[in-house]
């Protein structure tokens, strides 16, 4: 019997190959890569592009995120506890939709992949150009990925954010 992922994306379900297709998904990891960078002035950590989609595509989590990347995390993370509890089973069904995000980005060099994580390919995704048709809970999944990006770039090691949230590197 066939993986759900080794589907076709003829023939997956409609709502599953629109939210979770590898542009849209790339386009999220992208984002959150892009506001690491631009921060943190290093490449984004591989490890932490597998929590993007979790804790965005996830409505609740979507919900309490901060709206600044000043936050502190750990705090966040104690306040949200419940919420976090079953991010590392999220984390491990959307790992195969964050690898082919990942290399649909790399095929199409948005980004690249190094030994030091992911950084801005020559090909990037423009980011900043508005689709012409886009809904505000896209808008506020965007946004969302960017934040990411930002806060993580805030924090300490990609090893000590993810055993925060409870997910094992």
């Amino acid at each position: 019997m066939a993986s759900r992922w080794s589907l076709s994306w003829r023939d997956r379900p409609a709502e599953e190959a629109a939210l979770l297709n590898p542009a849209f998904c790339g386009e999220l990891i992208a984002r959150a890569t892009k506001d690491y960078e631009r921060l943190r002035g290093s490449a984004f950590p591989l490890p932490l592009s597998f929590v993007v989609l979790p804790l965005v595509l996830h409505p609740p989590t979507l919900a309490v995120l901060p709206g600044r990347a000043n936050t502190t995390f750990a705090t966040w993370s104690a306040d949200n506890e419940a919420l976090l509890a079953d991010l590392p089973e999220r984390t491990l069904r959307l790992r195969p939709i964050s690898r082919e995000a990942l290399l649909f980005l790399t095929q199409h060099r948005a980004l690249t992949v190094g030994a030091e994580g992911l950084r801005t390919g020559e090909k990037p995704m423009r980011l900043s150009a508005k689709t012409a048709s886009t809904t505000p809970d896209v808008d506020d999944i965007r946004r969302a990925a960017a934040l990411l990006g930002r806060w993580f770039a805030n924090q300490g090691a990609p090893v000590q954010i993810l055993q925060t949230m409870g997910v094992t590197p």
